[in-house]
């Protein structure tokens, strides 16, 4: 696998992901019972926005770029706050320098009762991710594949937490394997969070993975996606998706708070929307 997070960091899909995994680790915040959050295709987990990768595409500064510079109506303000707060902490005189993929979001948010395992495969991204959590008791990293997790690491021991699957989409049959990891994920642990991103790049391939999703005896699906502008023939990512298995209770209220507003900052152009639907009954 050839996949570099690195020139994608802190991009709109980057800000669309963490903004909704903020508000779902908030909600497992409410209850003092420890939980755990499992990350299948971690990365690298934090991102130098002046190294060769990011600064080449530059996709940042649409992104986590144009959120730190933007004045936020409320409630979105502060839905958004947790998140924000993380990126000031890699920030000087309020420009990001370094962007916190998920790991590194999650672990930020963490209250010393819970806990966090990271899976990747790719051996320069594992290696970063054990520097970047070298003596971390709360933070656990495995090189291993991500596809495997699903079947092999659930539940976990605290019974309460999320799973994020976020593949690189390189590969043929991705959707086909997000949809076969959340089947057994939610075979092993049916009472887990789980959250799927995607990319809309392929309206065929994204049609029969939602299609198969409302098929299936998986219970409690949701979805959201956001498009930045309208798809076009010179290719590129227009918009992104998550899917997400027994969603907080509070999360379509807080969608409809934030998003618009997200919206608005990350538009690239016309067509620029976001969407929420409700796949399988609770």
């Amino acid at each position: 696998m050839n996949y570099r997070h690195a020139y994608h960091a802190g991009n709109f899909a980057d800000v669309f992901k963490h903004a909704v995994l903020t508000r779902i680790v908030e909600y497992l915040k409410r209850k003092e019972a420890p939980f755990r959050v499992i990350d299948t295709h971690a990365g690298a987990g934090l991102y130098d926005l002046a190294g060769i990768e990011a600064a080449r595409t530059g996709e940042w500064i649409g992104g986590a770029g144009r959120l730190m510079e933007a004045v936020l109506p409320q409630p979105a303000a502060g839905l958004l706050e947790p998140y924000l707060a993380v990126l000031r902490r890699h920030a000087s005189d309020g420009r990001p320098t370094a962007y916190p993929g998920s790991p590194a979001l999650v672990r930020a948010l963490l209250r010393r009762q819970d806990r966090l395992s990271v899976f990747e495969l790719q051996e320069q991204e594992h290696a970063a991710l054990a520097r970047l959590f070298a003596g971390d008791f709360q933070a656990r990293v495995t090189r291993l594949d991500g596809w495997l997790v699903p079947g092999a690491h659930l539940p976990p021991k605290e019974k309460r937490g999320l799973v994020l699957i976020d593949p690189p989409f390189e590969m043929e049959g991705e959707f086909d394997r997000l949809r076969a990891a959340l089947a057994r994920g939610d075979r092993r642990w049916p009472g887990g969070m789980f959250c799927l991103w995607y990319p809309l790049k392929d309206g065929r391939a994204v049609a029969a993975f939602i299609a198969a999703l409302k098929a299936a005896a998986i219970a409690d699906l949701v979805r959201v996606e956001i498009d930045v502008r309208a798809p076009s023939d010179a290719g590129g990512l227009a918009g992104c998706g998550l899917v997400i298995k027994n969603p907080p209770f509070v999360l379509e209220a807080e969608l409809a708070a934030f998003m618009p507003a997200l919206v608005e900052v990350l538009a690239q152009g016309e067509g620029a929307a976001w969407r929420f639907e409700r796949l399988t009954g609770e």
